[in-house]
């Protein structure tokens, strides 16, 4: 198989139609016409007549393989099924609203094969959404991205992206982390991501699935992919090293209290009771916190190293 198409959607039964048609279109009219190609179609628990436009399309075109959640799940979850019963050796992923262009399937193809990147994200340089509650959010959202990761994509969140098979059977998508799956990639290994400017479509049928709420959900799964990824089997570095700063802190602040306060005495200056200093209690409370977060590396790392998957790593290549 050369090429899989993932298409994760919910709610979409006005556009499949002619998303099909647009793409074995946009394959036939290209020097793809010639390769073996499959259409994976996930129906994310739908409750509007998606499962049944599928069902018929499906009828018509030997090329559809399809998949139906019982219920929405998102698309994390529907990119991993899909990802796991992607065959070929180009996957493409899009969504299927109408304003991913598969035009720019055969161009995201070639990039891949010939210029030998392991993942293509679109960048969707001029879009046709609410300036709002979209384009802002998501410049925001990006800017953002790009400085933790150090991966620089304009459109890390981009639908219509293309990767070798080998990158989406090693990484896991589950919970939001679709919106990492570059991340994610290079954490595995796969370095090599490159980025193309696609043609963005004005929505055709119904209204987005997503808010402004995604942005704050994005930075949280921001910061939970980047500490796994730094921290996830070595958790005593961050919580061990910032137990020792916050316990040392306290305990060097109540040393000093404790002995200004004998010093004074014994000179028979004026002192001030170490108990009615509140800076006595936040030192305390500095020491107890630093002793909690020590013991919570600790657990940390008992728990990693008991993990089933604390040596697994992706070898690239072997000899005998």
């Amino acid at each position: 198989m050369d090429l899989s198409i993932v298409i994760s959607l919910y709610n979409e039964e006005e556009s499949l139609r002619e998303l099909i048609e647009w793409i074995r279109k946009a394959i036939s009219e290209s020097y793809l016409k010639d390769k073996e190609y499959e259409i994976i179609m996930i129906n994310d628990g739908s409750t509007d007549g998606s499962w049944k436009e599928i069902e018929t399309l499906a009828k018509e075109d030997e090329h559809i393989r399809a998949i139906s959640f019982r219920r929405n799940y998102g698309k994390s979850a529907a990119l991993f099924e899909g990802f796991k019963a992607a065959q070929g050796d180009v996957v493409v992923t899009m969504d299927a609203d109408l304003q991913d262009d598969p035009e720019e399937i055969p161009e995201l193809y070639r990039m891949i094969m010939e210029e030998d990147y392991d993942l293509v994200s679109g960048w969707k340089k001029k879009r046709h959404d609410n300036t709002f509650t979209k384009n802002i959010p998501s410049k925001l959202y990006n800017y953002t991205a790009r400085k933790v990761t150090g991966i620089k994509l304009h459109d890390m969140n981009c639908g219509l992206k293309a990767y070798k098979n080998e990158v989406v059977k090693a990484v896991e998508v589950y919970g939001d982390m679709h919106r990492y799956i570059p991340y994610l990639a290079k954490n595995a290994g796969y370095g090599k991501i490159g980025e193309k400017v696609v043609h963005h479509q004005k929505r055709k049928f119904g209204k987005s699935k997503f808010g402004i709420d995604r942005f704050f959900n994005g930075v949280l799964d921001l910061m939970t992919i980047y500490f796994l990824s730094k921290f996830g089997k070595k958790p005593m570095h961050i919580f061990g090293l910032l137990g020792i700063i916050s316990f040392l802190t306290g305990g060097f602040i109540t040393v000093w209290i404790i002995a200004d306060k004998l010093i004074s005495q014994a000179h028979g200056l004026k002192f001030r009771p170490v108990t009615d200093q509140p800076l006595f209690y936040l030192a305390l409370v500095a020491v107890v916190i630093g002793t909690l977060l020590f013991m919570a590396g600790f657990l940390g790392e008992l728990i990693s190293r008991n993990s089933q998957n604390r040596n697994e790593y992706n070898i690239n290549k072997t000899i005998r």
